[in-house]
């Protein structure tokens, strides 16, 4: 496969490098513009993160039902099988899907020593450490895709007893099929038991790395837009 195909002719590192610079740049240029153009935007991008970190913690209490299903089982004595696999996507999901929420909590750790010494000092550190960390998040995510992809192709399935109903992975197939493919593709489900593919659990972390790389060049374009950073850490008393 092409690492970097071309969409509307365009190559794809343009779109997801190109692309958010080219805003990153305008910004610096025409703040007010800028800002007053992309707060709806904003708006939208929060409640997703928000939405991101509610999904978190529905996989972390998936974890503990499937821990307390372990005890049960075996107080029983019935083999609960696929436990450990299942809260292994389950540990997955709740990782990758909180990354853009906590970054837009302040709850990821970052070294502050530098960013104390003055406002100059501050706003270039946080716009270099935003820039890096979107191009690098920005490769992870490309190629989390990728692995999806490829585990599809290979129709790689899980080593160990977990299995899940056929149409869920039809189902979960038709966000990447165009639409007039779906009846075809839903009529192919029987309902029977499958060794679970790969890249069902590899999904969360291709969609929480990709609001990763968005967070964080939406952080980088407000902070150059606004000169203030958008990132504030939440104070429990």
């Amino acid at each position: 496969m092409n690492n970097w195909p071309d969409i509307i002719g365009i190559p794809l590192w343009v779109w997801i490098f190109g692309l958010p610079l080219s805003l990153a740049l305008l910004a610096a240029v025409r703040p007010i513009w800028v800002t007053d153009h992309l707060k709806p935007i904003w708006s939208i991008l929060d409640r997703t993160y928000t939405v991101a970190g509610y999904l978190a913690a529905f996989f972390m209490c998936i974890i503990l039902l499937i821990t307390i299903g372990q005890m049960g089982s075996r107080w029983l004595g019935i083999t609960f099988e696929g436990s450990t696999e299942f809260a292994g996507y389950a540990m997955a999901a709740t990782s990758f899907f909180a990354l853009a929420h906590a970054l837009s909590h302040g709850s990821h750790i970052r070294v502050s020593v530098f960013l104390n010494l003055n406002n100059w000092t501050k706003y270039w550190l946080n716009v270099f450490a935003l820039a890096l960390s979107a191009i690098v998040a920005t490769y992870f995510a490309r190629f989390a895709v990728k692995t999806n992809k490829m585990s599809a192709m290979l129709n790689d399935r899980t080593q160990g007893q977990d299995q899940i109903p056929d149409y869920v992975a039809q189902f979960l197939q038709l966000l990447g099929t165009a639409p007039d493919k779906w009846g075809a593709l839903m009529d192919k489900a029987t309902g029977e038991m499958i060794y679970t593919p790969m890249w069902v659990p590899q999904l969360t972390m291709s969609i929480g790395t990709i609001l990763l790389a968005i967070c964080l060049w939406d952080h980088l374009i407000r902070l150059v837009a606004t000169k203030t950073s958008q990132i504030k850490q939440e104070v429990l008393e």
